[in-house]
């Protein structure tokens, strides 16, 4: 078969939005978890996945789906496997990835595979068969020094590698074919992720599921990683969580609940507590959590020092005595409680709670004053009248919100299009507009595009003058990933380094494998909230409808 003949006409295009590179599980019950293979065979296998754990207790990610089941004629189906963005006593970072199923590739510049997001790199002309395993990396000089038994494929530097790495923060590496998203993988140090991939000598490994969720990825067991390779191992994750804390107020103390979600009681008498931002742990004097069940410690009584949990929020990790014994949570800005929730989909999501539930399942996550409206996140190319992504912000309240705090020195954000707010205000009831600021894979000429910017967005879709226009540096992932709201709460500096604490008012982690929501991607509808009485984390708080930009 030509190759490039077939990919000219479009084919590819069309036919990517109906594959995806997992497929999420349907459990609503909290205390269940979706089991994982011990093994993970050839990735060409049924089911397979591309790493192993000896067991995999507690785990949440749902189980991809079988790129096997493609023909061996369909498009390619790309995955990430392993990153290291974080190496030990080194600035090394590489990423990992594989046709998981379809096709071979003839040639990976017929088929544009390239990466975006975080890093930005272009394959070159040459073959990549299915389930071969090929290696990204800033420095090839350094990675041979490190790797010197590597006998797979190695591929880079990536463009600008100088200046260009993976922030241990977290980001989005977007695996492309033909300018489409075949794959979103995030990666990141803040909780929940593991810790041991952080600086420790631990690589990121996929174990299955939505690779924008941080419960799809696991610290290898190797150190190092195993670049180059499948069947990677992985450190099991414990049953154990946090589950709940709730912060110091005036006449209520502090508190943590912890969840486990094994068959069996644990033990929990001498694992460890850590507050990052206090440079404290804490040993935990005595308690067993039940088998299914939830222990509440008080601040006062339940360690070896007084437990203070700041209103400022932070990170706090849970450790037990063995490798893999970490369960971790960001804790916003409030002083109400924050805490964990589990999805319909196998997977969790953090933040603010609605309620305080010490003993019991936690209660919604709850939303603040502004809240995600409309995200049109994979735009048609054909047959639209809206050939942009764009996002809309609506002001809840029943005041005006000003998008800067004067007392932080800080503008809002919005995490996942890398977009700060300068001093801006919505009015009540108003809503806010965000398109990107440049356009990608976006044919401009056949849209009738001249020029760019805000006022040609106005005068073509008549936004109201009432209605906001921004734009964005970021770009929206085609797959999926989290887009937050977050307001400056508070900052302290230390070493020269500012550190900055929010409120989240609004977050979702949005997928194109959202049970009923596929029509959002690609295929010229977007996705609209239905239910604003939580996060938007679930797909039963979004419904797809035509694009509305700038319209309630």
């Amino acid at each position: 078969m030509d190759m490039k003949k077939w990919l000219l006409t479009g084919t590819l295009i069309s036919m990517l939005g109906a594959f995806s590179a997992c497929d999420n599980g349907s459990s609503t019950d909290p205390d269940s978890s979706a089991s994982v293979p011990n093994s993970a065979g050839d990735p060409g296998s049924s089911g397979s996945i591309p790493g192993s754990s000896d067991g995999l207790p507690g785990s949440s990610a749902s189980l991809p789906k079988s790129s096997s089941s493609l023909s061996n004629d369909a498009p390619p189906q790309m995955a990430c496997s392993e990153i290291m963005y974080h190496a030990k006593d080194s600035k090394l970072e590489w990423i990992e990835i594989y046709i998981a199923g379809g096709m071979d590739m003839d040639n990976m510049q017929n088929f544009f595979l390239h990466l975006s997001g975080a890093v930005d790199y272009t394959f070159p002309a040459e073959p990549l068969k299915k389930g071969e395993y090929v290696v990204v990396t800033n420095d090839p000089t350094e990675f041979k020094k490190a790797y010197p038994t590597f006998a797979g494929r190695l591929f880079g530097p990536w463009d600008d590698a100088q200046n260009v790495k993976l922030f241990n923060e977290g980001d989005v590496v977007n695996v492309k074919v033909q300018g489409e998203g075949d794959v979103s993988c995030a990666f990141s140090n803040e909780p929940p992720w593991p810790s041991l991939a952080d600086g420790k000598g631990r690589s990121l490994v996929y174990v299955g599921g939505n690779a924008a969720q941080p419960n799809s990825w696991a610290a290898s067991k190797a150190d190092g990683g195993t670049p180059g390779v499948g069947g990677d191992q992985w450190v099991a994750p414990t049953n154990v969580r946090i589950n709940e804390i709730k912060p110091y107020k005036a006449g209520e103390d502090s508190w943590i609940e912890v969840y486990n979600a094994g068959n069996q009681p644990v033990d929990i008498t001498g694992w460890l507590v850590e507050i990052k931002r206090r440079n404290q742990t804490l040993s935990i004097k005595s308690g067993t959590v039940p088998a299914k069940g939830y222990l509440v410690l008080d601040a006062n009584t339940a360690f070896d020092d007084e437990l203070i949990v700041a209103p400022d929020g932070g990170e706090f990790y849970l450790r037990g005595p063995q490798e893999g014994d970490e369960s971790s949570i960001w804790v916003p800005a409030t002083t109400a409680t924050s805490g964990v929730i589990d999805l319909s989909d196998g997977s969790t999501a953090q933040g603010p709670l609605a309620t305080a539930t010490p003993g019991e399942k936690n209660s919604a996550l709850l939303v603040g004053s502004l809240y995600i409206n409309e995200i049109n996140y994979h735009p048609a190319t054909a047959n639209t009248t809206v050939p942009f992504e764009f996002m809309e912000i609506v002001n809840g309240s029943d005041a005006a919100v000003t998008l800067y705090s004067a007392s932080v020195q800080k503008g809002w954000k919005v995490e996942g299009i890398n977009m700060e707010f300068s001093s801006m205000t919505i009015p009540a009831k108003g809503l806010l507009l965000l398109i990107p600021e440049t356009l990608e894979d976006v044919d401009m000429q056949a849209f009738g595009i001249t020029t760019w910017n805000a006022d040609f967005v106005r005068s073509t879709y008549s936004i109201p003058a009432d209605v906001q226009i921004v734009t964005y540096k970021g770009k929206l992932s085609n797959r999926g990933e989290t887009i937050a709201v977050k307001e400056p709460f508070s900052k302290e500096t230390e070493g020269g380094i500012t550190k900055y604490f929010y409120v989240w008012h609004d977050a979702t982690l949005y997928s194109d494998n959202w049970n009923g929501l596929t029509e959002a991607d690609g295929f010229g509808f977007s996705l609209h909230r239905v239910d604003k009485t939580t996060m938007g984390y679930e797909a039963k708080a979004w419904e797809v409808a035509l694009p509305t930009p700038g319209k309630i």
